[in-house]
């Protein structure tokens, strides 16, 4: 059931946690807390003969009342050891290496084989240094890949063996400090300064000092808190009225104050009191499970309300990589010659689609990389606004993008967009396929030489997993940069609800604010840097580690393992913490019902006899029943501890549908569990001679 690993310090924070200013940071439990010092007093009064109730008496109540406050403890420690233990293996990648810094970052690739190198420890290493990482080095600390390709193994980071390939270009350039390069080489550019590491953040947001209180939690907190102070103003009195009782009956026993703590510890809701804190940081150890840091409990609850998740076409919806497969030339134009240009393109194209171009030229025409310094060739990178690379030759120009931003850029040139080209566009679009326009410039005119066809596959079963989120009430929204053909049909083949074709950053940022204009929370994932203003917009943002550092500072939550589909895990997730809490806190009011029946009758039937009708359980003795209901009261934590650490099992469904199990299961299931739970104890305690 527990590590047992995890006992024996769980067991030493939970005496720790004793202290008083620890005790008052939950009011219910603190209740308990002065409930257990009250009745210690009281017993030690009875020791000397100034007491109501006999000294035996108090002194088991006293036990059980400061087992409580310590179950409840153990709960929550239990529920940290488990946190720091999954960040303890990380601590151990945080050490000294040596690292090959360079004289001056490289401007171009292979620079380094000319540049200085100095070898120094990787805590001089500072934000835009540069160093070179060879097979077999351990990466000095965080960075982007500005040169290079290699094997790198993150199993220290993510658990995962399989090692990674990491690259400059693409998405896929970031790599960790304490991780290791298996092969070849690669130089990083230093991205963080000491002590701004992403494992130094991971281990100070584990082991932070103090876990800060989520909205829902806080909420939860406060009706707690005034329940407790209802029942606490109520059983106050009581005293005072049995006081009146007895006087004006001229028969009984004033009720003490032993058994008036007893019931007041019994009725305030100590079980999910003492669970709650326990379920938060629970929440938070089963994200970290899952290979995703969260920046504070906050962002875990947030997840579980999410209304709406923006997912990433490529990677996510589709395998992603799209790859070149045929070459479609516009009219009376040969194929060659569009393959020709295209591959001119692309050379400087590191993405996985402009290497694929290269590739598929070189396989279909035998077309080999140019020297493009004697070609004096200028590269155009991509750009989100104008959709659209190429290469800028003496002769020529060479453009490639998105059908509308080449149809805009050659009639902005002179030139005539083929009727055909659009046919060929269309057809590729409509069978899910990304079509990628070439045309070139010479002498001032432009015109279109083909069409490159990019094939992507929707991934297995993410059908069904869109239909679940849809149960759940979650809309999803297809994220995408292709026209609208293309990501129509992707979107009807994915089963998503929406949408959002051509996307820039500004369309994202919009599609966001609209959203949580309609009261909804957002949930996306990202890993460029052209994604940080979305992210930082969405209530759940989730970066990429593979990632750039402005993704991973606008995210409030970071994936070890860079998989943009772990956001659907990362909401259910989060909707299993909210059930939980929501279940035990059911559980938890409904269970206190039967403890009247215990302690009501066993305090005051002495003095109305007519109570002794509520005695349904037919206990022992008054003393046998009020502290069966107290054992029962401490025991029932240590029992739901488990279910509080695990969570409630996760089913796709509708919030109705949840209500209305979780009201018949935890709601009937604790108003009905107590009453054989506190007649087992009496019959035991009854066997043993303790009553």
């Amino acid at each position: 059931m527990f590590d047992p690993a995890l006992l024996r310090p769980a067991c030493i924070e939970a005496l720790r946690k004793l202290a008083p200013r620890t005790q008052l940071r939950n009011p219910v439990m603190f209740c308990v807390y002065v409930g257990s010092l009250l009745t210690t007093v009281l017993w030690l009064a009875a020791l000397t003969g100034v007491a109501a109730a006999p000294a035996g008496f108090i002194l088991a109540i006293t036990l059980w009342l400061w087992f409580t406050v310590l179950f409840a403890n153990f709960a929550e420690a239990l529920a940290e050891g488990r946190s720091k233990a999954q960040a303890a293996s990380l601590r151990h990648a945080k050490r000294d290496v040596m690292a090959r810094k360079l004289s001056t970052p490289p401007a171009q690739p292979f620079v380094h084989a000319q540049a200085a190198i100095a070898l120094t420890n990787a805590a001089a290493l500072r934000k835009g240094d540069a160093v070179l990482i060879q097979a077999g080095d351990t990466v000095p600390a965080d960075g982007d890949v500005i040169d290079g390709v290699a094997a790198v193994d993150e199993s220290a980071i993510t658990g995962e063996s399989a090692p990674v390939i990491r690259e400059s270009g693409g998405d896929f350039c970031a790599v960790t400090g304490g991780t290791r390069v298996l092969s070849d080489w690669i130089v990083v550019r230093v991205t963080v300064n000491p002590g701004e590491a992403f494992l130094d953040r991971m281990i100070a947001m584990v082991e932070g000092a103090r876990r800060q209180k989520t909205p829902n939690e806080i909420a939860l907190t406060i009706l707690l808190v005034a329940l407790t102070l209802v029942l606490l103003f109520a059983t106050a009195t009581l005293l005072p009225f049995s006081m009146f009782a007895v006087e004006i009956a001229k028969a009984g026993q004033v009720v003490s104050i032993t058994a008036l703590v007893a019931l007041l510890v019994c009725l305030i809701p100590t079980t999910i009191g003492g669970l709650m804190s326990a379920i938060g940081v629970a929440g938070m150890s089963r994200m970290l499970q899952a290979n995703v840091i969260a920046t504070s409990g906050r962002a875990v609850e947030a997840a579980g309300d999410v209304d709406v998740l923006l997912l990433d076409k490529t990677g996510t919806i589709t395998l992603g990589n799209r790859q070149a497969s045929s070459f479609a030339p516009a009219p009376g134009i040969g194929e060659e010659t569009l393959a020709d240009a295209a591959q001119l393109a692309s050379l400087a194209d590191e993405t996985p689609e402009g290497r694929s171009i290269v590739v598929l030229a070189k396989q279909r025409f035998n077309l080999r990389e140019r020297d493009m310094t004697q070609l004096q060739a200028t590269f155009i990178g991509f750009s989100a606004q104008t959709r659209m690379s190429g290469v800028d030759l003496p002769e020529r120009e060479i453009r490639k993008g998105a059908a509308s931003a080449m149809r805009q850029y050659v009639e902005a040139h002179g030139g005539h967009y083929p009727e055909g080209v659009r046919t060929t566009v269309d057809e590729m679009s409509r069978r899910g396929s990304t079509p990628l326009v070439v045309a070139e410039r010479r002498d001032g005119s432009a015109r279109v030489v083909g069409v490159i066809e990019l094939k992507d596959i929707v991934k297995g079963g993410i059908k069904e997993r869109f239909a679940e989120l849809r149960r759940m009430g979650i809309e999803t929204v297809m994220i995408t940069g292709d026209n609208r053909l293309t990501a129509a049909a992707i979107a009807a083949e994915a089963g998503v609800d929406d949408f959002l074709a051509e996307a820039t950053p500004e369309a994202k940022l919009a599609m966001i604010r609209a959203h949580q204009a309609e009261g909804r929370l957002v949930a996306m994932t990202g890993d460029g840097t052209n994604d940080a203003p979305a992210l930082a917009q969405a209530d759940v943002a989730v970066a990429m580690n593979t990632g750039t550092q402005a993704a991973k500072e606008a995210g409030n939550m970071v994936d070890l393992d860079s998989n943009p589909t772990k956001l659907i895990e990362i909401v259910e997730i989060g909707k299993q913490m909210l059930m939980t809490r929501g279940s035990l806190t059911t559980f938890s009011i409904a269970n206190d019902v039967a403890k009247y029946f215990a302690i009501i009758p066993a305090a005051f039937a002495t003095t109305y006899p007519q109570l002794r009708a509520l005695d349904i359980m037919h206990l022992h003795s008054p003393s046998s029943a009020i502290l069966s209901a107290v054992i029962f009261n401490a025991l029932i934590i240590v029992v739901l501890i488990p279910l509080a650490l695990k969570g409630v099992t996760y089913r796709p469904l509708g919030a109705a549908a949840l209500l209305r199990r979780n009201l018949v299961l935890y709601g009937v299931g604790g108003l009905l569990i107590p009453f054989p739970g506190i007649k087992l104890i009496d019959m035991l305690m009854t066997a043993c001679g303790w009553a």
